[in-house]
């Protein structure tokens, strides 16, 4: 295992090179303010060329490891605490009964994929999950604020707002739980690693609505480190991990490079 503490003011944090579980296994009952879970999909990808590092694990095998990531989860979230998991509707349909034996759910919020290749002898899936669940009533709970969206090409707005129009179009409207703007950072010029990541407006919503300066931010797959990143502009502190050394040493100087900024600033 391999450990980097960040300790200056404005950047407070742990950061793990391990596996997830046993990540989480370390952390104190009852300390997190926020979870961010976006484990591997067990569709067969291969996480480092240099090793045989994969997510594909028998269906059973897979279930009872998430399962228990979930219920380590569970534990180190605070009461008024909020978790949030990731993963495909079918998943996130399973690991939902999971949770909802400990927490309360509170949104299933739809993030809209832009391809739309044939799948076999299915629809296709248009859509990622975002599982939000709580621990008891939700200690800070926001909804955003979010600006009409307009015709790129005529400027006019995409939606009819009848009489409401004069409010919503100078306070904006409440955003509701389907995210048709957002995809997975692929090009390789926008991106901090070779592979996906997911785009740092989804981590600034699930700050906006759940998170608060001070608390405790816990991601135990923290791939690339926008979530970790994050919870540094927003004053919180971290606790994350990553199995890969590339993703590990990747956050570590993704975070001195904003601690860094951040003292410049000041």
């Amino acid at each position: 295992m391999r450990i980097s503490r960040f300790r200056s003011a404005g950047c407070e944090g742990t950061l793990f090179q391990t596996e997830g579980l046993e990540f989480l296994k370390g952390l104190d009952t009852e300390s997190a303010s926020l979870v961010f879970l976006d484990p591997p999909f067990n569709l067969g990808k291969s996480y480092s060329g240099r090793t045989t590092l994969s997510d594909r694990k028998p269906e059973r095998e897979y279930r009872d490891w998430i399962s228990s990531v979930l219920r380590e989860s569970v534990r180190v979230l605070k009461p008024g605490g909020t978790l949030y998991l990731y993963h495909l509707p079918i998943w996130a349909m399973r690991l939902g009964a999971v949770l909802e034996f400990s927490l309360d759910f509170r949104h299933w919020i739809a993030i809209s994929m832009k391809n739309g290749f044939v799948r076999g002898r299915r629809l296709y899936p248009a859509h990622y999950s975002l599982l939000m669940f709580s621990k008891g009533p939700p200690g800070v709970f926001r909804v955003p604020k979010w600006p009409l969206s307009e015709c790129r090409h005529c400027g006019e707005f995409l939606k009819d707002y009848g009489g409401y129009l004069p409010l919503v179009e100078v306070g904006g409207v409440n955003l509701s739980d389907f995210w048709e703007d957002l995809s997975p950072v692929r090009h390789r010029s926008r991106k901090n690693r070779k592979a996906n990541e997911l785009p740092a407006v989804l981590f600034r919503r699930v700050f906006e609505i759940s998170g608060h300066e001070g608390g405790l931010y816990v991601d135990p797959f923290a791939g690339s480190g926008t979530g970790v990143l994050t919870a540094v502009r927003l004053g919180m502190k971290f606790a994350a991990c990553d199995l890969l050394k590339g993703n590990f040493d990747l956050i570590c100087r993704r975070v001195k490079a904003l601690r860094s900024s951040l003292r410049g600033a000041q």
